[in-house]
């Protein structure tokens, strides 16, 4: 049974009776950046992650620049955040100007060892840069703990995190500000790229709405040198009528989890990660280890199951930063990339297909 990693167009179609409507009212208002749309959106997802403010920015990526900037970070500065995550976590740091300062994950949860950010702080340490990387929150409490005691921002990547919890509270009003990734494939995804900021900051919020509109306050009035981050009005309107539906999708996205768990837990082949029962996770992913994870990734395939690689090559061993750090800097990061594995995971995903992943994955691990 052919299983694809994720289907947009199954989302599209029970949908499609509102995301068409809505994108034509943008066309037939002619407000194709930033504009109504984008600013209902922005109210919502505000109010649906408990932040006093949503900023709709063109991607996750630039979601961070623009924190990092508006907070002032920049050449001479360092952020610490995690090494196994997408380049952009660290990228987004080094494209300010700052220096990214890598830890290593847990190898039960893959999230940010927190025993080991404290050792990594120096004077030039400004932010701490959690991942909530595959969906799941970071231990926000030590976090915060150690930020409050070194003076030092708390800007969630929750780039993965759409809906996702921790201890009561949502991904996106936990540290100072957060960035969100809109992303086609997030499970918040847009139609093309888009990004959010959120924050409970109003000074923050009026540096941020300015940097991403050229440093305007008001047209052609520059205050400061900015970027042209504007979030397009259709991917405003696609993302408010998508936002309704996003509980739903992520209930979907836990009860497919726990069929994959309740059936690969007993297989010696299959790892599973550590979901952790203070958090709410959204399973944006869901990653095994796996031993010999390229020849099963291949078999699978070969059975018409399609599944992805995150991450493949540690932050710190990519050729962008080489010279920077070396092999063994971050040993469990550089552990689990050989055998991360994701699996098909997507709202529509039918309890027929996991079992067929899963019964693939007994006889071909």
């Amino acid at each position: 049974m052919p299983v694809p990693f994720l289907d947009l167009k199954a989302q599209y179609r029970s949908i499609k009776h509102e995301i068409d409507p809505a994108m034509q009212d943008v066309i037939d208002s002619c407000a194709f950046a930033l504009g109504p749309a984008v600013e209902r959106f922005e109210k919502a997802f505000a109010e649906y992650c408990g932040s006093k403010h949503c900023i709709a920015v063109g991607n996750g990526t630039s979601a961070i620049e623009l924190i990092l900037m508006a907070h002032g970070i920049g050449q001479g500065d360092e952020v610490i955040t995690v090494a196994n995550s997408f380049f952009a976590s660290a990228e987004a740091i080094s494209l300010v100007g700052a220096t990214p300062v890598l830890v290593d994950c847990s190898e039960d949860d893959a999230l940010i060892d927190t025993t080991k950010i404290e050792a990594a702080i120096t004077q030039k340490t400004k932010a701490i840069l959690p991942v909530h990387l595959y969906g799941q929150c970071a231990d926000m409490d030590v976090i915060t703990i150690l930020a409050k005691k070194h003076k030092l921002l708390v800007i969630e990547d929750a780039c993965q995190a759409h809906g996702s919890g921790y201890k009561g509270k949502r991904a996106g009003n936990i540290g100072d500000a957060a960035a969100f990734s809109f992303y086609p494939g997030k499970n918040l995804g847009a139609y093309g790229e888009g990004g959010g900021i959120t924050t409970n900051d109003d000074a923050i919020t009026k540096k941020i709405r300015m940097l991403r509109d050229h440093g305007m306050a008001e047209k052609y009035k520059h205050a400061v040198v900015g970027r042209n981050e504007r979030l397009d009005g259709i991917q405003g309107a696609v993302l408010d009528v998508k936002l309704k539906h996003l509980e739903a999708w992520n209930t979907a996205r836990r009860t497919h989890a726990a069929l994959y768990q309740a059936l690969l837990k007993n297989n010696p082949n299959v790892t599973l990660f550590q979901t952790h029962p203070d958090r709410i996770h959204n399973y944006h992913l869901f990653v095994v280890r796996v031993k010999n994870r390229d020849a099963v990734q291949t078999k699978l395939k070969d059975k018409g199951i399609q599944t992805g690689i995150h991450y493949p090559i540690p932050i710190h061993l990519q050729e962008a930063y080489a010279g920077i750090w070396n092999t063994g800097d971050f040993p469990v990061a550089e552990k689990l990339a050989p055998e991360l594995l994701s699996l098909p995971m997507f709202a529509e995903l039918t309890e027929e297909q996991v079992r067929e992943v899963c019964e693939n994955l007994k006889h071909l691990s």
